[in-house]
């Protein structure tokens, strides 16, 4: 049987109410340290399974897609264009915080552990199969925040 993996990095949009939040208030919290992701909008990951599904050639391939400049959340925070900062906890600290602010045990383990592995570096691919794939640059932190502050 024929396949090709697409394996999509993080989506900018997992962000969206981190964004709305820190603009709001001025700050956000993490635990992902100084790790990088190559986070890019559905956008791309959708641009790429189009250019696949057309395409030729991709059988029995995998893809690790992620966008051109992995970034840290101290970029995301920059990337809001207002002043806002990134507080950096550790792991169980960030975890408490999530439960305390409502988000039930498992979801805030698993959020915790995603920053974890940000942390870790298990999300800072930078394959460019993506950009190959699409044809273009990945689209930039920036703007990809511009689009969530949008709406």
């Amino acid at each position: 049987m024929p396949f090709t993996f697409l394996r999509n990095g993080w989506y900018t949009e997992n962000y969206a109410q981190t964004v709305a939040q820190a603009l709001a208030t001025g700050s956000f919290a993490g635990s992902a340290g100084e790790g990088r992701l190559g986070g890019v909008p559905r956008i791309d990951y959708a641009e790429a399974a189009v250019a696949v599904l057309t395409g030729e050639g991709h059988e029995g391939k995998a893809y690790e897609l992620a966008g051109d400049e992995p970034w840290s959340y101290a970029d995301l925070a920059a990337a809001s264009g207002k002043p806002v900062t990134y507080q950096d906890l550790p792991g169980e600290q960030h975890r408490r915080l999530l439960v305390d602010a409502g988000l039930p045990e498992p979801i805030a383990a698993m959020l915790a552990d995603a920053d974890r592995g940000i942390r870790d570096g298990e999300l800072a691919s930078t394959s460019g199969d993506l950009r190959e794939l699409i044809g273009r640059p990945t689209t930039p932190l920036a703007d990809a925040v511009a689009a969530l502050v949008k709406g």
